[in-house]
């Protein structure tokens, strides 16, 4: 399959500013990461210390919605930047996996194709793009992936279905298209040991007489997906499909600190996609020295989906429509 980054469009950069923010760092790996468990320990404690009162839903549903950016972290120690160290990377990749709900060998190779395919519809397809080709289903998946618990009813469209499928041996049509035979099994084995897992939280929870398990390990990716699902949606929402140019298939916007760090940074999308070896601690840096080369980003979330609603709605007539970003002159070759 074609996966090569060289036939992409790539901003011009200064060797020696990219080998510079190209460098891993353990200690800000383990910052981030300490910060971010620590916010869950701390919410969480909340949310028991509260049990039984109104103000017990609202800790779980912040809890939830944090726990939901271990997909960023799954990200970032999938491309192998979160540390320096490998073992810290493969650690926190399959941890970050099973709190995100990813089979970790699948979403190995459809992330590879992802990067080397961006949004292709074609041969190969870019399976990673949750809302699919199918424009019509666009919304319907969107308002899905915001509302708590909506998933559970919708539990076929959710990505522990297909784990599901897989653990039961299942080759799925994301297997067979981007997962290599001889790794499938892998795969499938993996797959096994998350449904094990999720049933031995259910039966925790049975014995326990409590929801409390559930609600901590097992349900934050279905009550708490709400704010991770309107961050992430944005990243190729509505812009153009297969284009070798992440110009006009990946959208970078600004977002408040806060977002920022549970995102680790991947609002910064285009230049992610542009330079996938630059560790997300170093992208806002990227960004500057080539914004003058790219789109102008959108300012914040509010801003990127004045643009992505109008352009759904016109996929849903439409489906080759598509948001056409405005390239600086000098670098529209």
């Amino acid at each position: 399959m074609d996966v090569k980054l060289d036939k992409w469009h790539k901003c011009k950069v200064d060797i020696g500013v990219l080998k510079e923010l190209s460098k891993k760092s353990d200690i800000k790996g383990l910052q981030h990461v300490s910060l971010f468990f620590g916010l869950l320990i701390v919410t969480g404690a909340l949310a028991y210390l509260t049990w039984g009162t109104w103000w017990s839903l609202f800790w779980f549903l912040v809890y939830g919605n944090i726990y939901s950016f271990s997909n960023p972290l799954w990200h970032e120690t999938g491309h192998k930047t979160a540390f320096q160290s490998k073992i810290l990377n493969e650690i926190f990749y399959y941890v970050s996996s099973f709190m995100a709900n990813f089979e970790p060998t699948r979403w190995r190779y459809t992330h590879f194709i992802h990067h080397g395919n961006t949004y292709s519809t074609q041969n190969p397809f870019d399976h990673e793009i949750e809302y699919g080709n199918n424009l019509k289903e666009t919304l319907k998946r969107l308002i899905i992936n915001i509302i708590p618990f909506l998933d559970l009813i919708f539990f076929k469209k959710h990505i522990s279905f297909e784990i599901a499928q897989h653990a039961f041996g299942i080759k799925t049509k994301v297997m067979q298209d981007s997962i290599p035979e001889n790794v499938q099994g892998k795969a499938i084995f993996h797959s096994r040991i998350y449904v094990a897992v999720w049933s031995s939280i259910i039966f925790w929870s049975i014995i326990a007489s409590s929801w409390m398990p559930m609600l901590y390990f097992l349900l934050p990716q279905f009550y708490g997906k709400t704010l991770h699902k309107l961050v992430a949606f944005t990243q190729h929402a509505g812009l153009a499909r297969n284009v070798k140019d992440h110009r006009f298939s990946s959208r970078e916007m600004y977002l408040n600190p806060i977002l920022s760090f549970l995102y680790w940074k991947m609002e910064y999308h285009l230049t992610h996609h542009m330079f996938p070896t630059v560790p997300s601690y170093n992208l806002d840096k990227l960004h500057h020295h080539i914004k003058n080369q790219l789109p102008k980003p959108n300012n914040g979330l509010i801003d990127a989906y004045k643009e992505i609603i109008p352009a759904l709605i016109k996929q849903r007539e439409d489906a080759g429509y598509f948001i056409k970003k405005d390239i600086p002159q000098s670098q529209n070759v």
